[in-house]
């Protein structure tokens, strides 16, 4: 039977017939279309961040001494353009940002709502001022401001633009080069540009210098140099370099390669010297932060993250090397990093201390002590450095999703509380709580349990699994820091709301449980071991006493599309019903998507463990109903994989519903397709597990 929709004083409703008692008549749209706050960067006493609230995008800043938030763009539709790449010319007077997204193999920029005019990916420029309006500088992305504040840098085509920062004016390019450039970052004194010219199978480190017009290539080889830095006084740099002719399986382990280094170079000659060298074993492949994975203080000391004793953590080395000095210790992983005002302290996020949440942490890398900024049940991220000692940063806890903060003296407050509708049913949701149990082959398992209002002593209700996409993402047990899984979040609060007990699962090969957990054994395309976890949380729900065995579905997009697709395939005795979002049915086309010359006829073993791992392969005991979504611009996960998957279902006759959504990419860009997706979730596990 198809949900009704009910209005009720003013507020639209989603209710299905035979609704379970205490069910909340929330509207969906209010909590799937929390307001998001994301892209946080500070400088002097200006901090900038992106707001958006269903679907509509803008700037947001706040300024000392007050840190008053106000929008400072008046976009107003929910056109599926993106906005990020924040960066506040030195005076204050100005941010830049990119609008609209990067274009795929085909040159497509993202148009999610079909317009006919097309899309295009720019870099704008505000004043901050009362009653700026932006203004479009060119097409491109990355914006980066010179210290001398006269002229920003940025990406245009693999090349390196720049524009005046003052004054509207034509952009130039200012210079060619051979590969695609990335990772910009100007001296000290603004005269040269740092950057990586990527090449493929190698990368180089070169600098630009402006007065003289010329490049210089910093110690080029035939390895990948990367994620350079400029020392404080600008006359020596600092990169990553990572061995020639590693090859990293996508959607399989890695837990050691050979060794990647530290590079110091004169920036006058461009020699260079190693520094520092992974060990063998734990830590010998290089991981990714949000931030600079190099960091020079003032201090003289170079910090970077390591996973020398199985967790991500933070190093200091001198620029002479020696023994890496352990910043962060303890069992979590640093997530979140820069440095302080003065540059003598690194400022991070980590989830040392309580693994489900995170806390922002300040260390002295000279000193080698750790304090903790945050501390309690709020999930806290992003920080930024502001004058005066401040501290800017996003937060969020179980009942309020992301939003922008500032520290001052110790003390945490929302600046612009404001953004946050009055209408939004903070009241109305509940505290997920940790669950830890075991998989069927004995890995402890992590996952926030949301038990529905009104559950009353010996009732059984309905269950929806829930498993996040990536792999490489760990949810929360509050509102995430990502976007997309804001949503899905928000999504099982309201299916708690609606009756139902939801758990949401951290399987193997997530983030945030350490490297032997994220790079777990024969995952993915090389075993799929995570089919452990799907049978597991069925085992696990079918237990519970609150739980009616029965009426068990679960859902999730892209990686947990595919985990969904499993435990339906293998499983439809645990699960009644599935919604599988924009899920890889093929490993083989799953890697081939991101490795276009990834050829499966080269590896027969290899491909045929692949395929042996994918759900295509488990159709013929495949029962259970199944939503299938998809947008069909996806650059992360191909439309063909969900066209096969529904035409061999049908074939087998199984009960298959979908929904399509044209020119949506993978992060479903546009509020109005979100609340499409939402709609058609619930109405469908209304009809199949009620």
């Amino acid at each position: 039977m198809a949900a009704r929709i009910l209005r009720l004083a003013g507020v639209v409703a989603m209710v299905a017939p035979g609704s379970l008692a205490g069910a909340q008549t929330v509207d969906i749209a209010s909590l799937v279309g929390a307001p998001f706050a994301h892209g946080l960067v500070g400088h002097g006493s200006t901090m900038a961040w992106v707001h958006t609230t269903r679907g509509v995008r803008n700037v947001w800043i706040a300024t000392a001494p007050g840190f008053t938030g106000r929008q400072l763009t008046a976009f107003s539709a929910d056109d599926g353009q993106d906005i990020g790449g924040l960066a506040i010319a030195p005076d204050g007077r100005t941010v830049f940002f990119t609008r609209g997204g990067a274009a795929n193999r085909r040159g497509e920029v993202p148009n999610p709502t079909s317009d006919p005019a097309g899309q295009e990916q720019l870099v704008w420029r505000i004043g901050t001022g009362p009653g700026a309006t932006a203004a479009k500088v060119g097409q491109g992305s990355g914006p980066v401001v010179s210290p001398r504040g006269d002229r920003v840098a940025f990406l245009r085509g693999g090349q390196v633009w720049v524009a005046p920062v003052a004054q509207p004016g034509e952009p130039t390019s200012l210079f060619k080069m051979r590969g695609s450039a990335g990772d910009l970052a100007w001296s000290p004194d603004g005269d040269r540009l740092l950057f990586v010219s990527n090449r493929g199978d190698h990368a180089f480190v070169g600098v630009y210098h402006l007065t003289a017009k010329r490049i210089q290539w910093i110690d080029p080889s035939f390895d990948t140099d990367q994620d350079p830095a400029w020392s404080p006084d600008g006359t020596r740099l600092a990169f990553i370099r990572i061995p020639a002719g590693i090859t990293m399986p996508l959607f399989g382990p890695i837990r050691e390669a050979p060794p990647w280094s530290i590079r110091v170079a004169d920036a006058a000659t461009g020699t260079s010297a190693e520094v520092w060298r992974a060990a063998p074993g734990r830590g010998s492949v290089v991981q990714d932060v949000t931030g600079p994975r190099l960091s020079w203080t003032a201090s003289d000391r170079l910090v970077f993250p390591w996973e020398r004793d199985g967790w991500q953590h933070l190093y200091a080395i001198t620029p002479a090397g020696g023994e890496p000095k352990l910043l962060t210790p303890g069992e979590g992983e640093v997530e979140y990093l820069t440095l302080s005002a003065d540059r003598r302290s690194v400022l991070y996020n980590a989830n040392i201390g309580d693994i489900d949440r995170r806390d922002i942490f300040e260390a002295d890398p000279v000193a080698g002590t750790t304090r903790a900024l945050t501390t309690g049940r709020d999930i806290e991220w992003a920080p930024v450095a502001l004058a005066g000692g401040a501290l800017g940063l996003l937060r969020s806890d179980a009942r309020t999703p992301a939003h922008a903060a500032v520290m001052i003296g110790g003390a945490t407050r929302a600046v612009a509380p404001q953004a946050i509708p009055a209408d939004y049913p903070a009241a109305a949701l509940v505290e997920p709580s940790q669950v830890i149990f075991s998989s069927t082959d004995g890995i402890k398992i992590h996952g926030q349990l949301f038990l529905p209002p009104g559950l009353r002593p010996g009732e059984r209700r309905p269950a929806v699994a829930f498993f996040h996409g990536g792999s490489r993402r760990q949810m929360l047990l509050g509102f995430h820091y990502l976007g997309y899984y804001s949503g899905t979040y928000a999504m099982n609060q309201w299916l708690a709301q609606q009756g139902y007990v939801v758990l949401s699962v951290n399987f193997r090969s997530g983030t945030g449980y350490g490297l032997e957990f994220r790079e777990a054994l024969n995952y993915g395309a090389t075993g799929m071991s995570e089919y452990h976890d799907v049978m597991a949380t069925g085992l696990y729900l079918q237990g519970r006493p609150d739980v009616d065995p029965r009426r068990i579905g679960l859902w999730g997009g892209s990686y947990g599309g595919v985990m969904t697709a499993m435990g339906l395939a293998k499983s439809s005795d645990l699960y009644a019903a599935g919604v599988d979002i924009h899920g890889v049915h093929d490993w083989n086309s799953g890697i081939q998507n991101f490795v276009p010359s990834y050829n499966p006829l080269e590896r027969p073993e290899a491909a045929r463990l692949a395929f042996e791992s994918s759900p295509l392969r488990w159709v013929d005991t495949w029962r259970s109903p199944v939503l299938l979504i998809h947008g069909d611009d996806d650059r992360n996960v191909n439309f063909n994989e969900s066209v096969r998957l529904i035409a061999a279902l049908r074939a087998r006759k199984v009960d298959v519903e979908s929904l399509v959504l044209p020119d949506e990419v993978h992060d479903f860009l546009t509020f109005a397709n979100w609340d499409r997706i939402y709609r058609a979730t619930a109405d469908f596990f209304h009809r199949k597990l009620r």
